[in-house]
């Protein structure tokens, strides 16, 4: 499989940011036309942002706050640009999150992964993503048409009926979660189907660890992951040189610390921030609450667009200690008080039935009466008394944790 989808996908990784930073003034005069994005970007200049400086400046928009905001407004939260009859399909996912799909092939932008994985032109995929109400059956159908495969509606469960479709339709290739396809080959063994027919998967929506990859590799399927979410479609894919994931084009994405907008050193872990190129519903510096880090070189499968080490937990790290919610931004304020710290961790303890908090910090330099300084701004901010402990740079892990609550369940 060493083809590409198509020419973008080998260009010069600057032909590639040029031609983003291009479009994004465009997309940012639209927003500024729907009226949530008018109020959080008031007083920007299109015109002027056109690199990764430039875009670190906006505010970010977090996915975890868009169930309140869409309630406010329904149905978008007041972030589309256009009415929800001027789109394709219309879904909702819990939150609830309301989520339109565009008119055009490939709205989601998951053809490129699904030709990465080997689905070709007359490929048949059983395609076992759920179709009701939430959009993650039509992210793999839509890309799966648009390559010209023939698609299985089939959605999640109901065993019995897929082993009937599998026998009668042959399809060459699977896409839904790793673990249903386990369930899949599983319940065939079971009743001596052969389904021997499926040669090729694309897996989302849960872990996928090394020991299901050799299982599903030992079956004789080749299996790739693809990171999607409901709100931007397919973000990154795996191909053939199973080196990490590439990010999908037509997308901006960030790499930042938990808890704010700043873009982190490359290979930090922090959480993924995307804008797309949408001027109907542009998703604007949105942080998807997951936790990457870019990965050096690029991809030997030919492929020029960043690689990233895939989903690597939660950014969301809010913790409760003693009755108060203390959360990743109020870590950074911390940070930002004090120019000599480099990277903060609150760890959260109990002893003797009582919650603790330590607060590491690495540090460029540590003047006189640092420690204090710190110590009174945690307890000005969070409101709770903690001890800090300061580090020397690269001490703390690079895992993304802001808060780690190590507390026993």
């Amino acid at each position: 499989m060493s083809a590409h989808h198509d020419d973008l996908e080998t260009r010069s990784p600057e032909a590639r940011e040029a031609d983003l930073f291009a479009r994004l003034p465009a997309v940012l005069a639209a927003a500024l036309k729907a009226p949530a994005y008018a109020a959080r970007l008031s007083g920007i200049d299109p015109a002027g942002i056109t690199d990764r400086n430039a875009l670190s400046t906006l505010p970010v928009l977090r996915k975890a706050d868009l169930p309140a905001l869409h309630k406010e407004a329904l149905p978008f939260g007041g972030f589309a640009t256009a009415v929800p009859g001027a789109f394709g399909r219309l879904f909702t996912s819990p939150g609830p999150i309301f989520e339109p799909e565009g008119t055009q092939a490939d709205p989601w932008g998951s053809a490129r992964g699904l030709f990465a994985a080997g689905f070709r032109t007359g490929d048949i995929v059983l395609n076992t993503f759920g179709y009701h109400l939430t959009p993650g059956g039509f992210i793999m159908d839509s890309g799966a048409r648009a390559l010209g495969c023939a698609v299985i509606p089939a959605g999640p469960g109901n065993t019995e009926q897929q082993m009937e479709v599998i026998a009668a339709y042959r399809p060459s290739a699977y896409a839904g979660t790793p673990d249903f396809l386990k369930i899949l080959v599983e319940a065939a063994d079971s009743r001596g189907v052969d389904i021997s027919c499926i040669k090729r998967a694309v897996v989302s929506g849960a872990a996928f660890p090394p020991s299901l990859q050799a299982w599903v590799r030992a079956r004789g399927i080749d299996a790739y992951q693809l990171y999607a979410t409901a709100d931007l479609g397919v973000i990154a894919y795996e191909t053939e040189a199973r080196e990490g994931m590439l990010l999908n084009e037509n997308l901006i994405v960030e790499i930042v610390r938990p808890g704010t907008g700043d873009p982190v050193e490359q290979g930090e872990v922090g959480e993924i921030v995307v804008t797309n190129l949408d001027p109907l519903h542009p998703q604007i510096r949105l942080a998807v609450g997951d936790l990457t880090a870019v990965m050096p070189g690029l991809s030997a499968c030919g492929r020029t667009n960043t690689k990233i080490r895939g989903w690597m937990g939660r950014a969301d790290q809010t913790a409760k200690i003693k009755g108060m919610f203390v959360r990743p931004e109020q870590v950074a304020e911390i940070a930002r008080r004090h120019s000599e710290i480099h990277k903060l961790r609150l760890v959260v303890g109990r002893t003797e039935e009582v919650d603790t908090m330590t607060l590491k910090a690495e540090i460029y330099a540590e003047p006189a009466g640092l420690v204090d300084a710190v110590s009174a701004s945690l307890q000005q901010i969070t409101k709770l008394r903690g001890t800090v402990e300061i580090l020397p740079l690269g001490a703390l892990p690079n895992d993304g944790k802001v808060i780690a609550d190590e507390r026993p369940v």
